[in-house]
């Protein structure tokens, strides 16, 4: 029997994060009463991220991981995660746990009244109530800021927080979407919510109580390459990539 929750982390050199990430979903899954499972996707760490996950799966079940030696970026690592996931509901959260798994108790409710995606927001105007305990520098948030609204104007109308790593989705949401999207990068976080729209499915979002966690990859190059990559997305959306079928490749 498939689990009801299925928690995906994409992880690219995590080893000094990723272990407390671990220990944190662990001990909030195993505290409730529905099934789960823990799938981990290494995205061709360099470091030490497979030896740390590998101590911890020591003596637990429900954990698994997928080790790719090749870099591929977070968005092909989210595909290859969501879709060798087998849970009912299938969420993805960052390795950083900048975004504590009990969010997880704010989504269920809108799944059990049908909703097909919830997201955390850090923007109260998804959300009220959403808060970042420890914001982003203030560039950051310039260029955030500025990215969401093309974001909004290209992708996604109405949503405007689209990043914040904390997403869940039911199984034929998650099977119909990732099996088409094609962003590699950050991008997927907008490609998701857009192809979650285009196929019908309805978006609910739960405030976010989130921490700026010390170490993140994005840098300010991605900033910029985001936005090329709305474009990208809007393109698709119009052209009709998204019906040439599944991407089998994420299958292999």
């Amino acid at each position: 029997m498939n689990p009801y929750l299925s928690v995906i982390i994409p992880a690219y050199n995590e080893e000094k994060r990723i272990g407390k990430t671990l220990e944190a979903v662990y001990r909030y899954l195993q505290a409730q009463e529905f099934t789960w499972e823990i799938v981990i996707v290494l995205d061709g760490s360099k470091d030490n991220t497979l030896g740390v996950v590998e101590q911890f799966a020591v003596g637990k079940e429900h954990i698994r991981w997928l080790h790719r030696t090749e870099n591929r970026g977070k968005g092909y690592t989210l595909r290859q995660g969501m879709l060798a996931a087998t849970g009912e509901i299938r969420l993805f959260t960052d390795a950083d746990n900048s975004t504590d798994m009990s969010h997880f108790d704010l989504m269920r409710p809108h799944f059990q009244n049908g909703v097909g995606v919830v997201i955390c927001s850090r923007d109260r105007k998804d959300a009220p109530g959403a808060r970042q305990a420890r914001p982003q520098s203030a560039f950051k948030r310039f260029l955030g800021n500025a990215g969401n609204l093309l974001i909004q104007l290209l992708v996604v109308p109405g949503i405007w927080d689209t990043r914040c790593g904390f997403k869940a989705f039911i199984a034929p949401a998650a099977e119909q979407i990732f099996s088409v999207a094609r962003m590699n990068g950050f991008s997927i976080d907008d490609e998701s919510l857009a192809l979650a729209r285009r196929f019908g499915y309805s978006i609910k979002a739960v405030p976010a109580d989130w921490i700026n966690a010390e170490g993140t990859h994005v840098t300010k190059l991605d900033y910029l390459r985001n936005i090329g990559e709305a474009f990208r997305i809007r393109w698709y959306l119009l052209s009709g990539v998204y019906k040439r079928g599944p991407d089998s490749e994420i299958r292999d």
